[in-house]
């Protein structure tokens, strides 16, 4: 699919368009070779200039240009973690989608096939791109049946292909989920047996074709899931430390932190690198999706030469370097090896990021201002008698050596600013998997706290 394309041979001086279709070229008459030597027939000179009682008329049609085919729009919603619904709905608004909406857990737009493919390349928050394809009310589950069979998936997948069906619900009055499920699955393999005599394959793990059922009260909405794998696997992160925080998660904490990508950034819990690599790709433009693959790929009809041209065009985009000092810490060695190789598979070079490592309570600021923007050890991943010690001896460094720089963490443990001694200037309730958070912003000026 990556191979050049090579386009066919046309004849010199006309650019071909593999995606031009506008039938063949008019034919004309060839003029007539006239011979200026020819001796003059003067009868028929006299009939040529004699005045016609029925000369033929001549319709003169004016040339209208032909009007621009209208691309298909589709409703769209783009599930996100919680807490970051106002961010994705700007960040999709700032991508051109005009009509962005915050929702529950996400945000709703309208979109063309090709901006459905924008959205999946380029969104850093979102967790998935799902194109509505039905919508009805529904007074019984077997309601969701005729909804699915019903709905033309012969569009987008066939029989050939391998099928997953998921269902979620909020205030439904379902009984169960699962037979919900089972409806929607049967009635997509039903009509496409009736169609074409056979049914897809159901695949839970790698499938062709990813169908959502969303049901809320009295109403029933179906997807089609255009992402395949989560949003937020990158294609980079293959070795993973305690309690990874998700690249989603980590751009979305960039983003309530209101980082500058020209600023520096410190991470001094830095882990497997999530945070640090994601602010990278965001500082040289790299899109999230550039490689990895989408389940859109793998649907009919899908145009590999103009998802290659709209790859190829963001490729182009690519800041060549940094201009700012992005720098982690971590206690444990091998977590800043697994950060080191991590960022090597997202063709980061070696000075790109600086992972080191080095203890939070003593690290060095590297420039007189800066972020830090980190995920500290908390819940299972700390030993409780050493929390105190810990909080009170990083303040401590912060306040010595950071004056000046904005500090955003993110944490389970709500008393985590008492214990440090300072005040949160903002405080953002957000999701870490199953982890109800808190992502805490504080201003550290060095005459605005008592030592610790």
């Amino acid at each position: 699919m990556d191979d050049q394309y090579i386009a066919p041979a046309t004849p010199a001086g006309r650019f071909y368009d593999p995606f031009e279709d506008d039938g063949p070229a008019p034919e004309f008459a060839p003029e007539p070779d006239y011979d200026d030597d020819a001796p003059i027939d003067a009868g028929a000179a006299r009939d040529a200039d004699a005045p016609r009682d029925h000369a033929p008329a001549v319709e003169i049609r004016e040339r209208r240009p032909r009007e621009p085919r209208q691309a298909e729009r589709f409703k769209v919603f783009a599930p996100c973690p919680q807490g970051l619904e106002e961010a994705l709905t700007a960040e999709m608004q700032a991508l051109g989608y005009d009509d962005a909406e915050a929702g529950r857990a996400g945000c709703s737009f309208t979109a063309d096939w090709a901006g459905v493919q924008r959205a999946n390349l380029y969104s850093r928050l979102a967790t998935r791109i799902l194109v509505q394809v039905a919508h009805a009310e529904i007074s019984h589950e077997d309601d969701i049946l005729d909804l699915a069979r019903d709905t033309p998936w012969e569009r987008w997948f066939g029989a050939e292909q391998t099928l997953r069906v998921d269902t979620s619900a909020i205030k439904s009055p379902v009984q169960s989920l699962q037979y919900c499920n089972l409806r929607a699955k049967d009635g997509i393999c039903d009509r496409l047996r009736e169609l074409e005599g056979e049914r897809p394959s159901i695949d839970t793990v790698r499938p062709d074709a990813r169908v959502h059922l969303f049901l809320t009260g009295h109403t029933a909405t179906l997807y089609l899931d255009t992402s395949g794998e989560s949003l937020f696997k990158r294609g980079w992160r293959l070795d993973k430390g305690d309690a990874p925080l998700r690249e989603n998660l980590a751009a979305g904490m960039l983003a309530l932190a209101g980082w500058d990508p020209a600023a520096p950034l410190l991470d001094p819990f830095c882990g497997s690198g999530t945070i640090l690599i994601e602010a990278a790709w965001i500082a040289l433009g790299v899109p999230p999706g550039i490689s990895r693959p989408f389940g859109f790929e793998r649907l009919r009809g899908h145009d590999a030469y103009r998802w290659r041209d709209l790859k190829d065009d963001a490729r182009l985009r690519i800041l060549p370097q940094l201009d700012a000092p992005l720098v982690g810490y971590d206690l444990d060695p091998q977590a800043v090896e697994f950060a080191r190789n991590n960022a090597e598979r997202a063709w980061l070079t070696a000075d790109s990021i600086r992972f080191e490592v080095g203890d939070a309570r003593e690290v060095q600021a590297p420039a007189d201002h800066g972020w830090i923007v980190t995920n500290p050890p908390y819940g299972e991943r700390m030993a409780t008698e050493q929390d105190a010690d810990l909080w009170r001896d990083w303040a401590a460094c912060l306040k010595r050596n950071f004056a000046g720089w904005q500090l955003h963490i993110i944490t389970s443990d709500l008393t985590l600013p008492n214990q440090m001694r300072l005040k949160p200037k903002r405080r953002v309730p957000l999701h870490n998997g199953a982890l109800d958070c808190r992502l805490f912003g504080f201003e550290l000026v060095a005459a605005g706290y008592r030592d610790a």
